[in-house]
């Protein structure tokens, strides 16, 4: 059995669900379904960029200045002594690391998840992040809150609760995501086939849980009793309550424990 892997993720406020960040969800569906044993080391907004430092990660963008910009998610595998960032580079990384585990980007299909990742933000996330984005903001904490709030704000050019305020901007915006949910049913039932659940057919691969990820911070940040969740459970007669449940088994969060600088 390998030494634990340290998965480094973003905290929220609520301490029966801790883990909420879409892209690092995408790190702990990996790890989990492939039953790899780790360790959450949780980290906050204004420590990110220390904590990549310390652990050798490298910057997943650059800032408009031309800075380094640092992300979760990460991890350091003690037993091969790799430090990896980004979600995609980590999935790669697991699949070439431990390949008699399930594998999430078949060679074959490592472009098409490539060009499936840019396509799928392309649809669903100027919309989604809208709607999101402020919500997100009251579910961290103090300090997380403080720096995602001036960062975000500065990013839209607005206050949060202006970014999509309760009626028709807001309703416009939802019903783009509801609209990309439906575009991503037509990519499965290209063939014909109407009851293709994951992308790589009968098994579960790294774009299902691209959007696995997406999908679950909805229920976690705006809540399962939402309207909005209710829509996603619903849109297409049902097919992406039917996804969700499928990922169910996936969504263990371990207590781990707060980064020390």
């Amino acid at each position: 059995m390998p030494e634990p892997i340290l998965f480094y993720d973003i905290p929220g406020n609520n301490a029966q669900q801790k883990a909420w960040s879409p892209n690092t969800w995408k790190t702990r569906y990996c790890l989990n379904i492939k039953g790899l044993p780790y360790k959450t080391i949780w980290v906050e907004y204004p420590d990110i960029e220390a904590v990549s430092r310390k652990i050798g990660a490298a910057p997943t963008d650059k800032n408009p200045d031309g800075s380094p910009y640092y992300t979760l998610p990460a991890i350091y595998d003690p037993n091969t002594k790799t430090t990896v960032s980004d979600s995609a580079v980590i999935a790669r990384y697991l699949d070439r690391t431990y390949p008699d585990t399930p594998r999430l980007i078949p060679y074959e299909t490592d472009a098409l998840h490539a060009a499936f990742n840019h396509a799928f933000r392309g649809i669903i996330l100027a919309d989604l992040a809208k709607i999101m984005i402020p919500a997100t903001a009251q579910s961290l904490l103090p300090r997380s809150q403080a720096y995602f709030r001036a960062t975000r704000e500065a990013f839209f050019g607005a206050k949060l609760e202006d970014i999509a305020p309760p009626g028709p901007k807001r309703d416009e915006y939802w019903d783009g995501v509801k609209k990309a949910l439906h575009t991503l049913t037509q990519w499965l039932e290209a063939d014909g086939t109407p009851d293709r659940l994951f992308f790589l057919g009968d098994k579960i691969g790294f774009a299902d849980a691209t959007v696995a990820g997406f999908l679950v911070w909805i229920r976690v940040i705006l809540g399962a009793d939402s309207k909005e969740w209710t829509d996603v459970k619903t849109v297409d007669g049902g097919r992406w309550d039917r996804f969700m449940e499928a990922f169910g088994k996936y969504e263990a969060v371990d207590a781990g424990e707060d980064v020390l600088l």
